[in-house]
C-alpha cells in the first residue's frame, strides 16, 4: 500500500539509509552491515560481516530495543496511543486478539499511514512506518500467476496455497465488513470509487509476517527490524542465533566456535526441519543444500460408504491426514485421523448422544463401552487391543494406498510440467519454473521412499499371527483386501 497512486509501483528506500534509521530508533549493530553481498545484488539484501568475526569473542552483532520488538503485546500498546488503530482492531474481535491478526492489521495500518496517495492521514507514525519501506515487495507462492501455480499440480504445496488463498480472501473480507462502519475506513478504505484497500494489500502483510515472524523465547511469535534482514542457512551453515538479552531487547548473537571472515554472510536459521514445501510456501525459497523433501502432509477423507463417517467427521479433532518424515533410512508418520478411518462399528467403536450438565447436547465416542476424549491419543488406546496388528495392517494399507495416489496425480502432470513455456516473454517466471520442477523432484523422491518403504512393512504384518488369524476367522463378507 506504500505506493506513489494506487497503480504504481512499491515504495522504497535505499538500504543504504538504514544505519540512520537504526541510529534514530537505538537500534546497533557491531560489527555487521545489512545490504547485498558483493556480486550477488540480485539476490536481496542480508546480514554482511564488516570484519573477520570469531564466535565467542564478539559482542552482540545487532542489538533491537524491546520495543520494537513487534508482538501481540506491543501491537496493543500502540493501540492505547493510536485512537485510530484501536477502533479498527477493537472492530476485529477474536481475530485482532490473535498475534497473526493484531501483527497483519498493524503493519496494514502503518503501511497506511505511509501511503502518498491517502487523502486524510489516520494512525499514528511509529519506527515501522518507514521501515516497511526498506522490506521488499515479497515474492511467496501467493503471489504466483495462476499459470505459475498451475506447475505446482500433484504437489502438497498445490492444495496449501488453495487453501491459504481461501483463508486469506475471508481474513480480507472480515476486515473488510467489519471496519466498513467506521466512517473514515469506509470512505478511504472501501469507497468503490476512492477505496485504496485492496486484497494484495492483504497478501503482502501476510508475506511480510509470514516469512519474517520469528518465535522468541517469552515473547512468541513476532518480527524484529534489521534481524528479519537476515538469510536462512541451516545445519553447520547457521552462522549466528537471535535471543532475548536481561533488558528483554533483541540480540543477534554469533555462534560459538564460529567464524565469518569480511563481507561473509551471517545467516540464521528458520527452522533447521522444514520441509521443502514449508520452505518454499513460507519463504519463497528451497535450500540450495536440501537434498530431500524432509516432509509432507497428504490429506486423507473419510469414505463417503463409511456408515459412521458423518459421526467420525464430527467428532474429529485432529487434522484430516498424515505427516510423512524421512528418518534416517526409513520413513515415519503421524497422524491421528487415520485411525478414524480404520476401524468401525463391528470393532468396538460407537457413538452417542449425550446430555451436558448445562442441557445441551453432544455426540460423544467409545471405544468398546469405554469414552474416547479426543482422537490424538486413540493410537495408544488401539494399541493395547488384541487386533492391533489388524488395525496397524490397514492403518498402513491406507498410508501406501494415499501416497500412489499423490504419486500418479505427479507424474500424470509432469509432462505439462516440462513443456510449459517459461521466462522471458512468457508469462512463467524462470524462477517459479525452476522452484516448482525441485519441489517436484524432491517430493516425488520421498514419496517413492515412503511407498517402497510401507509395502516392506505391509509384508511384514501380513505375517502376524494376530492377521493371519483374523483373516482366517473371517466370513467372506468380512474378508478385507491388504493388497
Amino acid at each position: 500500500m506504500i505506493r506513489d497512486g494506487k497503480q504504481h509501483a512499491w515504495l522504497s528506500l535505499p538500504v543504504d539509509t538504514l544505519p540512520a534509521w537504526a541510529a534514530l530508533n537505538s537500534v546497533s549493530f557491531d560489527g555487521i552491515k545489512i545490504g547485498p553481498l558483493p556480486g550477488k545484488e540480485e539476490h536481496g539484501c542480508t546480514v554482511i560481516a564488516k570484519r573477520h568475526l570469531k564466535g565467542g569473542e564478539e559482542p552482540p552483532l545487532m542489538t533491537i530495543p524491546r520495543e520494537l520488538i513487534l508482538s501481540l503485546e506491543r501491537v496493543h500498546e500502540h493501540a492505547k496511543s493510536d485512537s485510530d488503530f484501536r477502533s479498527v482492531l477493537d472492530s476485529l474481535d477474536g481475530f485482532g486478539r490473535t498475534a497473526r491478526g493484531a501483527i497483519l492489521t498493524f503493519l496494514l495500518m502503518q503501511s497506511f499511514t505511509a501511503c502518498p496517495s491517502a487523502p486524510r492521514k489516520k494512525g499514528i507514525s511509529s519506527p515501522f512506518t518507514e521501515y516497511l519501506k526498506y522490506l521488499p515487495m515479497e515474492m511467496l507462492p501467493t503471489f504466483w500467476a495462476p499459470a505459475e501455480c498451475d506447475l505446482l499440480t500433484g504437489t502438497t504445496l498445490a492444495p496449501a496455497l488453495t487453501a491459504k488463498l481461501n483463508s486469506l480472501n475471508r481474513e480480507f473480507e472480515q476486515l473488510r465488513e467489519a471496519t466498513s462502519s467506521l466512517p473514515w475506513c469506509a470512505e478511504q478504505w472501501w469507497d468503490e470509487v476512492d477505496g485504496i484497500l485492496e486484497f494484495d494489500d492483504w497478501l503482502q502483510v501476510d508475506a511480510f509476517y509470514r516469512s519474517r515472524a520469528l518465535e522468541y523465547p517469552g515473547v512468541g511469535d513476532c518480527m524484529v527490524p534489521c534481524i528479519d534482514m537476515a538469510n536462512h542457512s541451516s545445519g553447520t551453515g547457521t552462522a549466528a542465533i537471535y535471543e532475548v538479552d536481561d533488558q528483554g531487547n533483541a540480540v543477534l548473537l554469533l555462534r560459538d566456535g564460529k567464524t565469518v571472515e569480511e563481507n561473509g554472510e551471517i545467516t540464521i536459521t528458520y527452522g533447521d526441519k522444514k520441509g521443502a514445501c514449508e520452505m518454499l510456501f513460507s519463504y519463497g525459497f528451497i535450500e540450495d543444500e536440501m537434498e530431500s523433501a524432509r516432509e509432507l502432509f497428504l490429506d486423507l477423507s473419510i469414505p463417503g460408504d463409511d456408515p459412521l463417517g458423518r459421526a467420525k467427521a464430527a467428532v474429529a479433532n485432529c487434522a484430516p491426514g498424515f505427516k510423512i518424515v524421512e528418518s534416517g533410512d526409513g520413513v515415519s508418520w503421524d497422524g491421528a485421523y487415520i485411525w478414524l478411518i480404520c476401524v468401525n462399528e463391528e470393532d468396538g467403536l460407537s457413538f452417542q448422544i449425550q446430555q451436558t450438565v448445562e442441557g445441551n447436547r453432544e455426540l460423544i465416542a467409545t471405544w468398546k463401552d469405554e469414552p474416547v476424549h479426543g482422537f490424538e491419543d486413540f493410537r495408544s488406546i488401539l494399541e493395547q487391543d488384541p487386533l492391533w496388528d489388524v488395525y496397524h495392517l490397514r492403518a498402513v494399507s491406507v498410508l501406501q494406498e494415499r501416497i500412489a495416489s499423490q504419486l500418479q496425480d505427479l507424474y500424470g502432470s509432469d509432462d505439462q510440467v516440462d513443456a510449459a513455456q517459461h521466462g522471458d516473454g512468457t508469462n512463467i517466471r524462470e524462477r517459479a519454473w525452476h522452484l516448482a520442477k525441485r519441489l517436484r523432484f524432491l517430493e516425488s523422491e520421498l514419496l517413492e521412499k515412503a511407498y517402497s518403504y510401507y509395502e516392506d512393512e505391509k509384508l511384514q504384518l501380513m505375517q502376524s499371527e494376530t492377521v493371519l488369524r483374523y483373516l482366517s476367522g473371517a466370513d467372506a463378507e468380512q474378508d478385507e483386501d491388504f493388497s
